[in-house]
């Protein structure tokens, strides 16, 4: 046993260590622990939970006061043993009732700092660790720890009380309680361990950004400037005069209280200004800290984000949408070393997150797929931004596109982080989806004042710059002729899959139709940008310019054809689609046709099967005006009431034996006798907003990609890696990314370091910027014949 006089490096308790050998610029243990639980407390503030915030800080390392964990960091023993779980067993013996439950929170956040919150149950769950034999702490830590567990509960806590069920949305709150509880101690924790190894190592971190209140004045004179200047070149019509009537009425609600707003603005209304002006005011008048602005596609991101950037400055905006992960936790060359060595050897090598992967941005910019799938991780590297959406707005661009199979758990999460966490909520559409308690149980409380366009159904009609056309089934050759008996030389075809999209493209190719282009996520970022601006560029010029594509462009992409045909689909899409038809409303609606097209060549998936379904069976009692907002209302109830309750909340968990099984996200979470039991990583594991699993590979198209490449190779870390990477990036399905590989033409860079992260396509035969990647010609290719 170490002795416990507290002079002389061998008897110091230390948290981490460095090269040196004689521990003279170790971090100190104590201090360690006073100075994340400071600063958890500081972010536990914001929503009233700094208590219990702090004391997590305070106990998250307390097995490090095992004589086995010194010897350990010492060089003295190949391992440390589990020092997690100490702080864990202590923290549930010093409260009870309301506050013991409090506790129980902590106790995952404490067990889970570095692998991840646990689930109750099962393998390595919290059960097994509160009973867990530990190594014997010394007893010093009573003395240096000044514990204290009083009034735990975050304050003012709002308890649920709408029409879902009760037991199971508290039980849903104190579990997104414990998840914004372990945000604040793993950001503080992964903050104050970076901030040592910095101090140590003479390195300079770079997390200045500043902060929103302070900035936000600048902000506002910004975005009014780049309005007055945007709107005196602009043309004076009727359309230019709406969206400035618009803009003025949305801004004139920032005053009212925080809380959840509807943005239901027909397309090119002007909804991305006007919810960023909302945003502003908002936050400036209720002193918020943070914007958050949540798009449904990467497709789209980077045109929102650069609009942003144009109005606000570069220095406020982090554009967060890597679609390449990497956690420090799990670090593919770690698995033989404790988590302690490899979060110091993170530190060491650069490898720990910076500021933008806690959001600590005034302004973020990121996807959908990132904001959801975070707010329901349990690994600790995506749950250190949460506790930053607290005091913030959050603007969800295409509300209508949160996937039905996680609605009622997207749903409750934002009801909560407005409820108990002073965040606003503004859900911004062209099509709003019935999201509110009357339209579905645990819907969101959203009152009629709360809608900040000036009557949406008058917009509508002012904005009405389109007319529908059924057109029945089409063969693609039909589908051609009709695009050519149409008279116009541009065109937009949107289908319903990558593979229809390319059979399309071929056909079209083969009887050469002027203007030909080819718009899918086969293609990687890079190249849809230049294709997008080309696009852009033939429209303002009146070249030929017919263009099959997928639903990547009907959110947000601007664009404006004469005529849009469209595969049927979910009543929303369609509207979607419609929206890139005459969009600036320079011809009569009467000429602007959106003909809706059944392909007799192309089943529909099966989820857009059931929606086209929900969409005929309101269209008897809307076929003068289908895109009309009491027609998308009565189609959204029509598809809640389709899919029902388990509809709107299934996800696929493994069951005991190991077997795919489904199950529902809110199920999940439950407390019986003040005693919760939650499944953090069940949920973790399952909780996934597109369920098609698919995998990245890296089309090295450049010599920007080819560059990133060798320097990875060379060193480069690899979050800075993926960043770079990701506009080369194609989206494949695993079975056709598996057979690719099988057959030479996909390989993985140095996959002893960076497991199968970064799969790169070698036959570049298989990829071309027009037609995307062929994945289905991978038998074709041998090795050696590309």
């Amino acid at each position: 046993m170490l002795g416990v006089l507290r002079w002389g490096w061998l008897h110091m308790y230390f948290a981490h260590s460095t090269s040196s050998s004689d521990g003279a610029d170790w971090e100190p243990l104590l201090q360690h622990l006073q100075e994340v639980a400071a600063l958890a407390r500081q972010f536990g503030d914001k929503f009233g939970g700094g208590n219990a915030a702090e004391l997590a800080g305070l106990l998250h390392d307390l097995g490090k006061y095992a004589a086995a964990f010194q010897a350990y960091i010492r060089r003295q023993r190949s391992h440390g043993g589990d020092h997690a779980s100490a702080g864990a067993q202590q923290v549930i013996k010093l409260a009870t009732g309301i506050n013991g439950l409090v506790a129980r929170l902590l106790a995952y956040a404490i067990a889970g700092h570095h692998g991840g919150l646990p689930d109750q149950l099962g393998s390595s769950g919290l059960d097994d660790r509160l009973k867990k034999p530990l190594e014997p702490l010394d007893a010093i830590w009573r003395s240096e720890l000044q514990l204290n567990a009083p009034a735990l509960l975050p304050t003012p806590f709002k308890p649920y009380q709408g029409n879902a069920n009760v037991q199971e949305r508290m039980a849903f709150q104190f579990a997104f309680m414990g998840r914004m509880l372990f945000s604040c101690l793993v950001d503080a924790d992964f903050l104050c361990t970076e901030a040592f190894y910095a101090r140590t190592e003479g390195r300079q971190v770079d997390r200045a950004w500043p902060a929103l209140p302070q900035a936000i004045d600048g902000l506002i004179a910004r975005f009014d400037n780049y309005i007055a200047d945007k709107q005196q070149r602009a043309p004076s019509t009727a359309v230019n005069a709406l969206r400035r009537d618009i803009l003025n009425h949305v801004r004139s609600k920032a005053e009212l209280p925080r809380g959840v707003f509807t943005l239901n603005v027909p397309t090119g209304g002007g909804k991305t200004l006007a919810s960023l002006a909302f945003a502003l005011d908002h936050a400036q008048r209720h002193q918020m800290d943070r914007i958050v602005y949540a798009i449904p596609f990467t497709a789209i991101i980077e045109q929102t984000a650069g609009i942003f950037r144009d109005v606000l400055g570069e220095d406020v905006l982090l554009e967060h949408h890597s679609a390449i992960e990497l956690d420090p936790f799990k670090a593919k060359n770690k698995s033989n070393v404790s988590d302690e060595q490899s979060i110091d050897d993170g530190a060491r090598d650069g490898k720990l997150r910076l500021a933008a992967e806690n959001w600590a941005a005034p302004l973020v910019v990121t996807t959908n797929v990132q904001f959801f799938e975070s707010v329901f991780a349990n690994r600790g590297a995506r749950c250190r931004k949460l506790h930053n959406l607290a005091n913030a707005v959050i603007v969800l661009d295409e509300a209508q596109t949160i996937p039905r199979n996680v609605l009622i758990p997207c749903v409750a999460a934002l009801d909560e982080l407005v409820r108990n966490y002073g965040c606003t909520v503004v859900l911004c559409t062209a099509t709003l989806p019935a999201l509110g308690a009357h339209c579905i149980k645990g819907g969101l409380d959203i009152s009629p004042d709360r809608e900040l366009a000036p009557d949406p159904a008058a917009l509508h009609n002012a904005l009405r710059r389109t007319t529908q056309r059924l057109a029945g089934t089409m063969t693609d050759d039909q589908l051609l002729d009709d695009i050519a008996q149409a008279g116009t030389a541009q065109a937009l075809v949107i289908v319903n899959s990558r593979k229809h999209a390319l059979a399309l493209f071929e056909r079209a190719q083969q009887r050469g139709v002027d203007g030909l282009l080819h718009l899918t996520t086969r293609q990687i970022a890079a190249d849809r940008r230049k294709l997008l601006a080309e696009i852009r560029q033939r429209l303002v010029t009146k070249e030929p310019c017919v263009v099959i594509a997928t639903s990547l462009v009907e959110a947000g992409v601007d664009l404006d054809f004469p005529q849009v045909w469209r595969a049927e689909a979910g009543l929303d899409q369609v509207v979607q689609a419609a929206g890139r038809c005459n969009r600036e409303g320079r011809a009569p609606a009467e000429a602007s046709i959106v003909t809706i097209f059944k392909p007799a060549e192309a089943k529909p998936p099966p989820e857009i099967e059931g929606l086209i379904g929900d969409t005929y069976r309101i269209l008897e009692d809307h076929k003068g005006d289908l895109f009309a907002p009491a027609a998308i209302e009565a189609y959204f109830r029509e598809v809640h009431w389709r899919l029902g309750g388990d509809g709107l909340d299934r996800i696929t968990i493994l069951d005991a034996d190991g077997r795919k099984a489904p199950a529902q996200t809110m199920q999940q979470f439950s407390v019986s006798a003040g005693q919760p039991c939650f499944g953090y990583r069940t949920v973790g594991d399952a909780f996934r907003l597109i369920e098609s699993g698919m995998a990245p590979v890296i089309v090295p198209a450049d010599d920007d990609a080819l560059n990133t490449l060798a320097a990875l190779r060379g060193g480069l870390p690899p979050t800075a890696a993926a960043r770079q990477l990701r506009n080369y990036l194609v989206q494949v399905p695993p079975r056709e990314r598996q057979r690719m590989i099988d057959n030479g033409h996909v390989r993985f860079i140095d996959a002893d370091r960076f497991g199968d992260q970064f799969a790169v396509l070698d036959s570049l035969s298989l990829y071309s910027a027009m037609s995307g990647l062929r994945w289905e010609d991978a038998d074709a290719f041998t090795w050696g014949i590309v």
